[in-house]
């Protein structure tokens, strides 16, 4: 058996009009390689290895989102974030990212991720955008849609008491002392509104 990493596609030899094609795709963009209707394979966009050179310099964080996410959405992430930051997909991103964004997924898969990317930090993030297109809801999320006020991960009792006045202050404030449940928008209810 061949070692799969050892192949690979001269464009020189793909006609002209493919190779323009291929070019035109934004990293993490996908072009599907079909055959009697079936996909067979894709293609997928990425940045030239020179534009990772910078993307490892001190003054970029590398962000990866290992989440389908068209090219839009990470183009909205990371005009969001400003020009200290790169957004890239998975597939397309250097093994030396800062950032890594993940749907909650299991405890053996996060492993897996902090293998392929050591560096980078895992960050599990649960998103709802209608606009984008976007929607990777969790535990967490169904739960503050079902009326919980708020989470709070704690690893000690002690942090647990920190995390819970801080909270219990915050909320509070956020009621003027009143004894009202507070409730949580979602984006569900913007989108209604």
């Amino acid at each position: 058996m061949s070692d799969q990493s050892e192949r690979w596609v001269d464009a020189t030899q793909l006609p002209e009009e493919l190779v323009a094609l291929i070019d035109t795709l934004r990293p993490g963009e996908e072009l599907p390689i079909t055959r009697n209707g079936e996909t067979i394979g894709t293609i997928s966009g990425s940045f030239p290895e020179e534009r990772f050179a910078t993307a490892d310099s001190d003054d970029v964080t590398v962000v990866a989102t290992a989440m389908k996410l068209s090219a839009s959405a990470r183009d909205s992430l990371s005009e969001r974030l400003g020009p200290g930051y790169l957004v890239l997909d998975l597939h397309s991103a250097p093994p030396s990212v800062d950032v890594l964004l993940v749907p909650p997924v299991s405890p053996q898969l996060i492993a897996n991720f902090r293998a392929l990317y050591p560096k980078a930090r895992v960050v599990i993030t649960e998103i709802e955008d209608a606009e984008l297109g976007v929607k990777y809801e969790g535990p967490v999320r169904r739960l503050l849609d079902a009326g919980a006020e708020a989470y709070l991960p704690s690893s000690t009792i002690p942090r647990l008491a920190e995390q819970l006045d801080r909270t219990m202050t915050q909320l509070r404030q956020l009621t003027d002392g009143a004894s009202i449940p507070l409730t949580i928008e979602s984006p569900r209810d913007r989108a209604l509104e």
